[in-house]
């Protein structure tokens, strides 16, 4: 193996101090003693606003809000009542404990009032990412039974409400127009509504949601998150995200996604942290602007939006003063020298990288500040995580033997189970007692683990994990093609672009009008990230003797090995 390059431990006074000592002696079920104390029931929502202005944080502003047409704030007290104002609307609507809502919002302050109202209540929440077309938002909220549904006008016309009996209330939070029939008007409910409201106790492993992630063969899996989730939350936004009294914390992922969620802000607020919520599309000037502006002091984000910053240039980023930044965290794909070098020069400190996914809740294999980074690796396990690389058949490999990323069942943010598909989450520990990732890795003698790929295909593109299957099986609903396979090519900007190898139906011929009719075919059927952005044409698309597509072997022609 060549030499790696070490970037030191930053001196300072860490939350995690001393990381070896620390990975020793910790235990989860200590910490939870502590955490829950003596508490009959538990609420993450309850945990989030009605314990931090118990303990004097009331006036403390918990939300920023940025966007082209709207600036708010909100205070642990204001948000807690507008809260309490919808968790009192979802009574009156007749939803209970265990029922189902689903949020298909951009990011805006109704989102996470929303959330937090469910939860407060006892209802489980279907988070869905606003790029989804008709397809993907039909999927979901018939596999979840979702009752009920909070949304705008915009993305109305995306809920086929005539496929779904199940969704007898439709929410409406921006842009309501007079012609729509059976919608509520979300700000005129919760107007009318108390701000006191009873909270609903739960136990730990009462569902807080239902997040649908993407897998390679089949269709998405709806992970079910519990109440525990926020004894990890906790841990790891002290620990890896060093989140302190003071701190501005910004994470740049959507809440349709694990990110978004577990750090956007569950993790922050469970620490009494302002979070910062920007709406809008991605503009380098204009991220930056609010970084200065909120004085953002913990950044979490992903090496995509990095590099176009970058490629802004400095005649854009350097307009700033971003010296409020003190820690900066990547998360969703790999992390490239070019952008460590470039947060380097701009901010005076390293990059964090952070391995973990949906399946797993919370940040399992982080590099820390009390730890040196070694570039190119993910890092070492967060204390309380048995991590390993493992074989086939679940042993344990040496040193810089490529093999399964693996994990030691335990931990509290773990998703529970696959809703309504219990064999598939078993199927996460066929090699018991480990969770098998889907990723392959290698660890060094140190420790230090460095992530080598998908084993099962899923595309990391930009930071958003697809699974090839949903853009096959949409690919061949085209009366163009006959099969379809499709892989993650590399890329220098998002990480990964999904490139598709197509088989035409006898009478098409290809064209690059053809070639963006298929990639508006899926992008209006799925969504935009979905929609394959190289299309190749093959007389045949490789098959596993089962007759699955053959993730290997199109990996093998994606990277030219062999088409």
């Amino acid at each position: 193996m060549s030499e790696i390059k070490v970037i030191g431990a930053l001196p300072g006074d860490h939350n995690l101090r001393n990381y070896k000592e620390t990975y020793s002696t910790f235990s989860f079920t200590e910490l939870a003693r502590d955490f829950y104390g003596d508490a009959a029931g538990v609420n993450i929502a309850h945990r989030v606003l009605d314990d931090n202005i118990a303990r004097g944080l009331g006036d403390r502003v918990a939300l920023y809000f940025d966007a082209d047409d709207r600036q708010e704030s909100y205070t642990f007290n204001q948000l807690n009542e507008i809260v309490n104002r919808f968790a009192n609307t979802l009574d009156k609507r007749g939803l209970q404990r265990g029922d189902r809502l689903a949020l298909f919002l951009p990011r805006s302050p109704e989102l996470y009032i929303s959330f937090l109202g469910a939860a407060k209540k006892g209802i489980i929440v279907v988070p869905l990412f606003e790029a989804f077309m008709e397809d993907a938002v039909r999927e979901r909220l018939q596999s979840s039974g979702a009752r009920a549904l909070v949304t705008i006008t915009d993305l109305l016309p995306r809920v086929p409400r005539q496929n779904l009996p199940r969704l007898n209330t439709v929410f409406i939070t921006g842009g309501m127009a007079s012609d729509i029939d059976n919608v509520l008007d979300w700000h005129s409910e919760v107007a009318a509504a108390s701000s006191v409201a009873h909270c609903c106790w739960l136990t730990r492993e009462d569902p807080l949601f239902i997040l649908y992630a993407a897998g390679a063969d089949g269709r998405p899996k709806g992970l079910v998150h519990v109440h525990d989730i926020m004894l990890g939350l906790w841990n790891t936004a002290a620990w890896v995200h060093d989140l302190k009294e003071g701190d501005v914390y910004w994470c740049t992922a959507d809440p349709g996604w694990i990110t978004g969620i577990a750090y956007g802000f569950l993790a922050p607020w469970l620490h009494g942290v302002p979070v910062l919520v920007k709406g809008g599309r991605f503009d380098a000037a204009s991220w930056c602007r609010v970084l200065e502006k909120y004085k953002v002091s913990v950044w979490y984000s992903a090496p995509t939006a990095w590099r176009m910053i970058i490629a802004a240039g400095p005649q854009v980023y350097g307009q700033y003063d971003l010296g409020s930044v003190r820690h900066l965290l990547s998360v969703g794909e790999p992390l490239t020298a070019d952008v460590m070098q470039w947060c380097m020069d701009t901010f005076g400190i390293p990059v964090y990288d952070t391995w973990w996914m949906s399946e797993t809740g919370m940040n399992m294999i982080c590099n820390l500040r009390c730890l040196d980074i070694k570039l190119g690796s993910i890092g070492r396990p967060v204390p309380g995580i048995k991590a390993a690389v493992v074989d086939d058949a679940g042993n344990e490999l040496p040193p810089y033997r490529v093999g399964n990323l693996a994990v030691q069942r335990g931990w509290p943010a773990m998703a529970r189970d696959v809703w309504g598909e219990r064999e598939k989450y078993e199927a996460y520990f066929k090699l018991d007692p480990w969770f098998i990732s889907g990723d392959a890795a290698y660890m060094d003698e140190d420790g230090y683990f460095y992530f080598q790929g998908r084993v099962d295909g899923v595309i990391n593109t930009a930071g958003e994990r697809v699974g090839p299957w949903e853009v096959e099986e949409k690919l061949r609903e085209h009366p163009a093609v006959q099969d379809a396979g499709v892989a993650g090519k590399p890329d220098k900007i998002r990480g990964e672009i999904i490139k598709a190898y197509i088989v035409l139906q006898p009478g098409y011929q290809w064209s690059e009008q053809l070639g963006e009719e298929l990639r508006n075919y899926v992008k209006n059927g799925l969504a935009a990230h979905a929609a394959p952005r190289e299309f190749a044409v093959k007389e045949t698309i490789p098959k596993t003797p089962d007759g699955q597509v053959d993730r290997k072997a199109l990996r093998g022609w994606v990277l030219e090995l062999g088409g």
